[in-house]
């Protein structure tokens, strides 16, 4: 196992799963404290680096488009210390930093996991009730309804119109903005209501306008708790199974990635480190590096994970 413990919260590697839980730090934002630890299953992950800096490097874990609500809605434009995925980490510690990379990277190796889009998420999202108050608004969801009740700051054209309560079955979609330069964010969702020449967030009876201030990545927690289960979609093209929870509009990626043709399209099963499983797992591996897809170093990293299991 893999562990680096740091002021901002401790990652672990366990070969299968990454467990990220938020330190006790005060510099510990609320949107980490809130949403607290985090279970991101190997088969999710689609890289981690780590980044060296003067006084403090950063790991940064990457996942697969489609994979985790929360990093959907987001798309990148959480600022650091709100971002579960970022770790800072003290320069005498780096060296432990890199190892859990190596470990992390010479799994995915292993196991071949698709870094494409996935087909649904992997991860389950914010848990509810889920209730944040920020901007113009406090919103609540239970899991099947949404309720917005305006403060007193928000435009009469909210006010008067009362409290919006949503059916999770009419929302289509969700769509998360920070705050930027003179720019105000918004949290706004998509429904049977929407249509061409859409109002200003300031006067959406169906959106929150976000003002900057620290409980605005809040609603972003919120609006991956509704993304989370509302159909995903490319569940449609997935095949056969369970449909999955959707990404908002406007969030979607690029195209599912077509499935794999080489050898090893998807891993076997080594049956609890079974010994021919294993055989073929070096096999493959050479395949890999014969293709030119593993380079010398990697193989040789892989092949040691390999041998090492058996």
């Amino acid at each position: 196992m893999a562990e680096i413990i740091q002021k901002d919260g401790t990652w672990t590697f366990d070969g299968d799963t990454v467990r990220i839980v938020p330190g006790n730090d005060k510099s510990v934002s609320r949107l980490r404290r809130t949403l607290g630890e985090i279970a991101v299953p190997l088969r999710a992950v689609a890289g981690l680096s780590y980044e060296s800096g003067r006084k403090s490097g950063r790991l940064r874990l990457r996942l697969r488009d489609g994979a985790d609500p929360l990093a959907q809605i987001t798309g990148g434009a959480l600022d650091e210390s709100s971002d579960p995925y970022r770790l800072k980490v003290d320069n005498d510690r780096s060296g432990v930093a890199e190892y859990l990379v190596d470990e992390v990277r010479t799994a995915l190796l292993l196991e071949q996991v698709p870094p494409g889009p996935a087909d649904g998420y992997l991860l389950p999202g914010p848990a509810v009730p889920i209730t944040v108050s920020a901007g113009d608004a406090t919103v609540s969801f239970d899991g099947e309804r949404i309720r917005l009740e305006w403060k007193w700051q928000a435009e009469e054209a909210k006010i008067s119109g009362g409290p919006r309560t949503l059916e999770l079955a009419e929302v289509s979609g969700v769509e998360w903005m920070p705050s930027a330069s003179l720019e105000n964010g918004f949290l706004r969702f998509s429904g049977p209501w929407t249509g061409p020449g859409r109002q200003e967030p300031k006067y959406d009876p169906y959106a929150v306008e976000l003002w900057g201030f620290r409980n605005d990545p809040l609603m972003a927690l919120l609006g991956a708790a509704v993304v989370a289960r509302i159909p995903h979609p490319r569940a449609a093209t997935a095949g056969d199974g369970p449909a999955a929870p959707a990404l908002p509009p406007g969030a979607v990626g690029e195209p599912a990635a077509p499935a794999a043709t080489g050898p090893s399209a998807t891993a076997p099963d080594d049956g609890g480190h079974d010994h021919d499983a294993l055989l073929r797992r070096l096999r493959e591996l050479g395949e890999l590096r014969t293709a030119g897809i593993l380079t010398d170093e990697e193989f040789a990293t892989a092949k040691q994970a390999v041998l090492r299991r058996m």
